[in-house]
């Protein structure tokens, strides 16, 4: 008896004076600091504590293991295999911004790891650190309002993105850009219907319109497609790892079919991107030139490059 006495009374002692317990686990920590960073964020956002806790056990990580490689492929490349989910942007009616990394299509996987790779390069480490960056790619002018402030076509993602200096389009009037992209796009104000939202609200789609009509006939150089195979002693070689590629497209009333990130292997260009035909993220081992001769709707390629 005197010894179980002994035993409360030191537990007691522990308790009052504050010792220590075992030391936490690292994966202890991450989810304690995740649920901490949960109660900062201040916009809307929809997410699992899952993907919350991805997000800051990822760019933990890369302070120490991304050693000098390209940011884009890094972050690029821890999520090979995760599979390929299509309209993950469009849960409720109310637009709010969408967290999800266990399924990416092709703008969202590059919008999430150049959302990655932006919050390593300032070394901010949190997951409100993280959505304020997501929405600063994703939204008209960095600032999420309603459905009609998403840029929606990738002209507009992209010409809002170098605006903001997040990315710089590297197209120039000279090789490899030899040809010109004169943008014609409508589909969204031209098929409502194929919208959730815009057919729950039609007062967004004059507004939509405004921004097509407004995008309509600007010119953008671009790599025409048969040029995706030259070897990269040729002009080609200004595409890096890591650009970030639109594939481009002159019919439909669209500007662009394909999104994704380019490298090189073996000499010759490749694309890592969320497959819709393989259904996962996956670095092509066909080359890039390969690839599009299959895409009789593609035209070619434009190229931004994230600002360093």
């Amino acid at each position: 008896m005197r010894y179980w006495l002994l035993m409360i009374g030191y537990w007691l002692l522990c308790v009052c004076c504050g010792a220590k317990g075992p030391a936490k686990t690292e994966q202890a920590k991450t989810m304690e600091d995740t649920i901490a960073i949960e109660s900062t964020i201040d916009i809307d956002v929809e997410y699992t504590k899952e993907d919350s806790a991805l997000v800051v056990k990822l760019l933990t990580e890369a302070k120490t293991q991304r050693g000098k490689e390209n940011r884009m492929m890094y972050f690029g490349k821890k999520f090979l295999g995760l599979p390929y989910v299509g309209s993950t942007l469009e849960n409720g009616d109310k637009e709010h911004l969408i967290v999800n990394l266990h399924g990416l299509d092709c703008t969202t996987f590059v919008e999430t790891v150049l959302a990655l790779s932006l919050c390593d390069q300032q070394d901010a480490r949190t997951f409100n650190d993280y959505c304020n960056n997501l929405e600063k790619i994703r939204y008209r002018d960095g600032k999420m309002t309603d459905y009609t402030s998403r840029l929606h076509y990738f002209t507009w993602w992209g010409d809002d993105n170098v605006k903001l200096g997040i990315v710089k389009d590297i197209g120039m009037m000279d090789a490899p850009f030899m040809g010109i992209q004169k943008v014609q796009i409508n589909y969204m104000s031209k098929y409502p219907q194929r919208y959730k939202q815009l057919k729950n609200h039609p007062e967004f789609i004059p507004i939509i319109k405004k921004y097509e009509d407004e995008t309509n006939g600007k010119e953008y150089p671009f790599i025409l497609k048969r040029d995706l195979d030259w070897h990269p002693s040729t002009p080609l070689a200004m595409v890096r790892d890591g650009d970030i590629v639109a594939m481009l497209t002159d019919r439909d009333g669209l500007d662009t079919r394909h999104i994704g990130i380019a490298f090189w292997k073996n000499g010759k260009l490749h694309l890592l991107h969320a497959s819709s035909l393989y259904k996962k993220v996956l670095m092509s081992k066909e080359t890039f030139y390969e690839y599009e001769k299959k895409q009789p709707k593609h035209i070619g390629i434009r190229v931004w490059r994230m600002v360093e």
